[in-house]
């Protein structure tokens, strides 16, 4: 996901517009001809066209360019601890994002208690790509309606519109209309979401912005411009991390799972997006906590907080999938790249024999199968 610049109406996505047809009743066979062939050209253009979000591309520009200037300056004149910091906060950021806003909120793959979400919240919030339910929103639509119209981020329409192109155009109709459809009561109880969502427009600027460029200049005096600039690189430098899951992990890498689903499984994605990159397993089984097959923290860092958070008692229910179900699905649908096919890579399967896409644990279409053989990990009572 990410943020959403100036409110609801530039979120980008594509809006619908049709062309009108004018149509002239003629006695001639000619003329006839003539209509008949134009309602054909006109039938063959895309039905939807886009409309840019020009005030979204400004601000995409401000930040990238101010992005740059940042990195130089933290190459050739800021000091040491304000390049220190900005690591951190980007941390800080990306654990809100995989571990808060995508792994609990999202896909309920675990349960945290009020002082975790409390955490998870403001770093959600310094990462600055929507609030929460928003956020959770449009990730749940993109899981369900993968590579359609109603995907925010449609991977089919291309690598620039899935990374970034998306937010400077406005919605495709299905995305709202489909998206109305995707149950999000579960968000609208939890007392922190609702929070966060109703002094968003305070919290971000201040999380995300401010107190970032506060911190160096008041403890180790770093320069007011060099500060800004160093955020500006910071935050810039996340969201493109960010959408990397989007764009580079629908398009290149393994399918060891489900090869008939756009998403990939790509280690470069995975280091840097903080454990997302094993985008084709997350796909296939989106409430497993680690959002992967993995038996180490060495590429999903963010399995390894929620482990550490599980270990102190404030994260619980952590749903797992076991090796046996894992092996047979992707013996079944996978690439081979994993585990050894045991049916014809060129057979007709298609990923909707396996049942409708889901969002994550709690979805209706969740099969029965798979909600009985769930492990679950530091089970409560």
């Amino acid at each position: 996901m990410a943020p959403n610049l100036f409110g609801n109406s530039a979120t980008l996505f594509l809006e619908a517009s049709q062309q009108d047809v004018s149509q002239k009743k003629n006695a001639t066979e000619k003329t006839t001809t003539q209509k008949l062939s134009l309602q054909k050209i006109q039938n063959s253009k895309p039905k939807y066209q886009w409309k840019i979000v020009w005030r979204n591309v400004i601000a995409f520009l401000y930040l990238h360019i101010g992005a740059l200037y940042g990195l130089y300056i933290l190459i050739v004149a800021a000091k040491g601890y304000t390049f220190l910091w900005a690591i951190i906060v980007a941390l800080l950021a990306a654990i809100g994002v995989t571990g808060g806003a995508h792994r609990l909120w999202a896909h309920r793959s675990y349960k945290a208690k009020w002082p975790m979400r409390v955490i998870l919240m403001i770093f959600q919030t310094m990462a600055f790509q929507n609030h929460i339910y928003e956020w959770v929103r449009d990730h749940r639509v993109h899981h369900k309606f993968t590579d359609t119209d109603a995907d925010p981020h449609n991977a089919q329409r291309g690598f620039f519109f899935s990374h970034m192109g998306w937010l400077m155009v406005r919605k495709h109709p299905d995305v709202i209309n489909k998206g109305a459809t995707v149950d999000m009561s579960d968000l609208e109880k939890d007392p922190v979401v609702v929070w966060q969502r109703r002094l968003y427009i305070v919290l971000m600027p201040l999380f995300c912005f401010l107190l970032p460029t506060w911190v160096p200049c008041h403890f180790w005096n770093e320069k007011p411009m060099y500060a800004w600039y160093a955020t500006l690189f910071r935050y810039t430098l996340s969201l493109n991390l960010t959408w990397l899951v989007n764009s580079a992990a629908h398009i290149w890498g393994m399918k060891p799972y489900d090869n008939t689903i756009s998403p990939t499984d790509s280690i470069s994605v995975g280091i840097s997006a903080m454990g997302e990159g094993w985008h084709n397993y997350h796909h296939v089984f989106p409430w497993d906590y680690k959002a992967a097959e993995l038996g180490n923290y060495r590429t999903n860092f963010t399995t390894a907080i929620i482990d550490f958070f599980a270990w102190i008692g404030w994260a619980y229910d952590l749903k797992t999938v076991s090796y046996t179900m894992v092996k047979k699905r992707a013996a079944r649908t996978g690439d081979g790249s994993r585990y050894e096919r045991t049916t014809d890579h060129h057979n007709t399967h298609h990923h909707t024999d396996d049942g409708p896409a889901i969002w994550g644990w709690g979805d209706t279409d969740m099969a029965a199968e798979d909600i009985q053989k769930v492990e679950i990990i530091n089970k409560s009572d």
